[in-house]
């Protein structure tokens, strides 16, 4: 048999889970109460997670809601972590059947796990994804796809060839107000679309909150320190800063294929993001949500920038911190490439009052605006009795709504109603990847210091070596991508 073929035990599960979801689909349509009794163990969907960080505890309590869905094993590096989600998934349950691993292969090699859910740093994404991938695991994995472009392609291949469901964690995708704004680009209203601007922080965000323990420490010395980005090798606060792993810590493994460097707390649980050995800054950590709202009203989901240029206020490049603070990119859509009526400016800014959060398309005939904080737009007819916080508002009417976009139940609905239908979901691999392109070239554009030249069929930056080299990146040793 072909090794990108399913084993038959695995086609027979996903074909039993796919004509159980055929015989319920008039039941799909019901009240939720229809679902209140719990399918039969062999009707659900089985997962396991890994990463109890930031986003796998809400995705994974997300999971454990569904019904048809029983979470059955946790993996993470962090022994207190660990204990927590396996405590938390067997609480709710009310039994002791998820198992704990500290190895995500040891995980991923059960024949009776039919999906899992990644939720790391960026530096894991690439390895866990390709080899959950090659297990015929379906996937739902946490927005950047990874952390360089060679990185996704990895991915996406790996996904294609095993024939295995990616959801993205671009969840902003399935809620109402993200789609009616999208909708109304799509269906022409403000015309042919010239100008887009996506607004995204800027600066860094302490998540775990451990920064003021440091500067407590940093408090005495004569030079009067800030912020980890004012910290770097060779001085008293960088001496500090640097101690000992914890001891239910794996920090080699956590570390994985990147850069070794020494333990500073500041830069490890959550606060990853702000180092660029593991993450990619406030830019690669939003441009999975607004710029992906921004391909989609705009039906980019495929294609990508032919020019991008981009500046950028950095930190030292060897501070604790060192993610760029504001930011700006500006990427130049060709209408020969999209297939769009004329050529888009995209503007992608971080620190920019002027450009807020949001994604605001702006076209020949008026605009529209949308945030988590709300939806506005150049006639007020599009979007009123929409506001935020508020679940739905009023379509558009059927003469308007020519194009109907993909609408979600919810994004884990979503995925596990596609691991039973073997339908796309609604931000599959495809989409996540070319989502964030332009986040990573905006990236080393700025690096760089100069315009790039993309080929979005090729996908490779044209007569730039240095900045080509960019669209990967090193793995220590013993780490490798298959």
């Amino acid at each position: 048999m072909p090794r990108n073929q399913p084993s038959p035990s695995a086609v027979t599960r996903r074909d039993f889970l796919r004509t159980a979801t055929a015989a319920a689909g008039a039941a799909s349509l019901a009240p939720r109460a229809a679902w209140a009794a719990r399918p039969a163990p062999s009707n659900r969907i089985t997962m396991g997670v890994v990463g109890w960080g930031m986003m796998g505890p809400s995705n994974t309590k997300n999971f454990l809601a569904e019904a048809d869905c029983q979470v059955v094993a946790a993996c993470d590096l962090h022994k207190g972590h660990l204990q927590t989600a396996v405590t938390t998934i067997n609480t709710h349950y009310g039994n002791q059947d998820c198992k704990a691993y500290r190895d995500f292969r040891e995980m991923i090699a059960r024949d009776d796990i039919d999906a899992v859910m990644i939720a790391v740093p960026d530096q894991w994404h690439a390895l866990l994804a390709t080899a959950a991938a090659n297990r015929k695991k379906d996937i739902y994995g946490e927005k950047p796809l990874a952390r360089t472009i060679r990185e996704q392609q990895a991915i996406v291949k790996a996904v294609q060839q095993n024939n295995v469901i990616w959801q993205t964690g671009s969840w902003q995708r399935s809620l109402p107000m993200f789609r009616h704004a999208c909708e109304i680009v799509r269906n022409g209203l403000i015309g042919s679309v010239q100008r887009v601007e996506v607004g995204l922080p800027g600066g860094h965000h302490d998540f775990p909150n451990t920064v003021p323990a440091l500067m407590k420490r940093l408090a005495a010395l004569p030079d009067k320190i800030a912020s980890p980005a004012q910290i770097v090798p060779g001085t008293p606060a960088w001496d500090l800063a640097v101690t000992q792993p914890p001891e239910d810590l794996d920090f080699d493994r956590w570390l994985g294929p990147s850069r070794e460097e020494p333990y500073i707390e500041q830069r490890v649980y959550q606060n990853w993001r702000w180092n660029y050995n593991t993450g990619g800054g406030q830019l690669l950590d939003w441009i999975g949500h607004h710029g992906d709202i921004a391909h989609w009203g705009l039906d980019f989901d495929r294609t990508g920038p032919s020019e991008v240029e981009a500046f950028g206020e950095f930190p030292p490049a060897n501070a604790v911190w060192n993610t760029a603070t504001v930011y700006r990119i500006d990427c130049t859509y060709r209408k020969e490439v999209t297939g769009y009526p004329n050529d888009v400016v995209m503007t992608i800014a971080g620190g920019h009052p002027a450009i807020p959060m949001g994604a605001k398309w702006i076209g020949t005939n008026g605009w529209v605006w949308v945030d988590r904080a709300g939806i506005d737009a150049s006639n007020p007819a599009w979007v009123k009795g929409w506001a935020a916080g508020q679940p739905k508002g009023p379509a558009l009417p059927d003469d308007l709504r020519k194009v109907a976009l993909y609408d979600s139940p919810g994004h884990q609905r979503n995925f596990l109603d596609s691991v039973k239908s073997r339908k796309p979901t609604i931000t599959p691999v495809e989409t996540a990847h070319h989502s964030t392109i332009p986040g990573h070239l905006g990236l080393i554009s700025m690096l760089v210091g100069r315009k790039l030249q993309w080929d979005p069929q090729a996908e490779t930056i044209l007569h730039d070596d240095d900045a080509c080299q960019m669209l990967t990146r090193p793995y220590r040793a013993p780490w490798r991508l298959a």
